[in-house]
């Protein structure tokens, strides 16, 4: 009656893989290990400080490899992550 059985899909089993398919894999992990980070989680308390949008304390809500998102009183304003610290 009900098809809640389900079965792993084979179809890419067994298909050869290029060298330059394998180096391009392993070279894209290493160039993104070696890329710079946020140190933030989402959570973090934060300070961000911006000449063009100002100093504002907030809540990290958004994170990506170079910059957050801080949520404030006033809206969401997103950084760079040089540009933010931790609230004392």
């Amino acid at each position: 009656m009900g098809t809640d059985n389900y079965a792993q899909d084979l179809s890419r089993m067994g298909e050869p893989v290029s060298i330059r398919d394998v180096l391009g894999r392993a070279l894209g992990r290493m160039a993104r290990a070696f890329s710079p980070q946020c140190p933030y989680r989402v959570g973090d308390t934060v300070i961000g400080d911006d000449p063009f949008s100002g100093r504002r304390e907030g809540v990290v809500v958004w994170r990506d490899r170079r910059s957050v998102g801080v949520k404030t009183t006033y809206g969401v304003f997103f950084y760079d992550h040089r540009l933010v610290r931790l609230l004392d």
